[in-house]
């Protein structure tokens, strides 16, 4: 008998202290019913029997998800996602009253289905590809929005990965190939035509050029024909002389003629 009041001791003790961890809280309650008192990290003394503890992890947490969503053009797209949380401390009581534990499966799951469901349905398939930052951040603060009417702070979401029906992948390979090969007529198109101003940027300087020997030439003819005269023709009957005197015949024997003095001008 002392044996079982002993331990009944004993265990009034030990009950009588909770060991509140790091990264917790302990909500109260007296015999079920759920009390105003937060009790932070620490040992704390309380009536046994009476007050229940039950810890509440206020540290922040990872929910990935992944769901499934019609796009604006009735694609559908498949969405990655990861959530950080954390529960407010001030009201963990509140979220244990409302929420309960499960509070991953019966409210922030949900939460982002449905956010990703009516934000997906704004944009086209290609559109979620293309604008991704937007749409990310729309949908993160459609969540942080819902979430903190339940005391639940959203403190990052990322997309991790869409992904699309093999359809639309096919379509969407098609679309690049056709943008690259228009791409790349443009590129020639535009190299045959520098090529074509090249050739007749060369075609026109070679014909400007030959116009300008042309008239160059002309030029000098003029010059020369305007600069003859009987003192420049006998120069250049002189630089082509030999060096051996013509004989003129006349009616006398063996008569020579002075060439150059011949040549003379006569004087007046």
């Amino acid at each position: 008998m002392i044996g079982v009041i002993l331990a009944f001791l004993f265990f009034l003790i030990i009950d009588s202290y909770h060991l509140i961890h790091p990264g917790t809280v302990g909500v109260v309650t007296h015999f079920g019913a759920v009390q105003e008192e937060i009790l932070p990290e620490g040992l704390h003394f309380i009536t046994p029997v009476k007050t229940k503890v039950i810890p509440i992890d206020v540290r922040i947490q990872l929910v990935e998800d992944k769901t499934s969503a019609s796009s604006k053009d009735l694609q559908i797209v498949t969405s990655s996602v990861a959530l950080n949380f954390y529960l407010s401390k001030t009201k963990a009581n509140i979220i244990f009253q409302e929420l309960g534990l499960a509070y991953k499966k019966t409210i922030i799951g949900p939460t982002i289905q449905e956010s990703l469901k009516s934000t997906i349905a704004k944009f086209n398939a290609e559109e979620v590809i293309t604008l991704r930052p937007k749409v990310k951040q729309m949908i993160f603060e459609d969540i942080r929005t819902r979430l903190e009417k339940n005391n639940i702070i959203v403190t990052d979401f990322s997309i991790v990965d869409f992904s699309f029906s093999s359809e639309f992948n096919r379509a969407i390979e098609e679309k690049q190939i056709a943008e690259q090969s228009a791409l790349r007529a443009v590129n020639d198109l535009e190299r045959i035509k520098t090529e074509a101003e090249q050739v007749e940027v060369k075609a026109l300087g070679d014909a400007k050029a030959q116009i300008e020997i042309a008239k160059a030439e002309a030029q000098a003819q003029e010059l020369l024909r305007k600069t003859i005269s009987d003192q420049i023709i006998q120069l250049r009957a002189i630089e082509k002389w030999n060096g051996v005197l013509p004989l003129y015949v006349g009616e006398s024997e063996g008569i020579f003629l002075d060439l150059v003095q011949g040549m003379k001008p006569e004087e007046k």
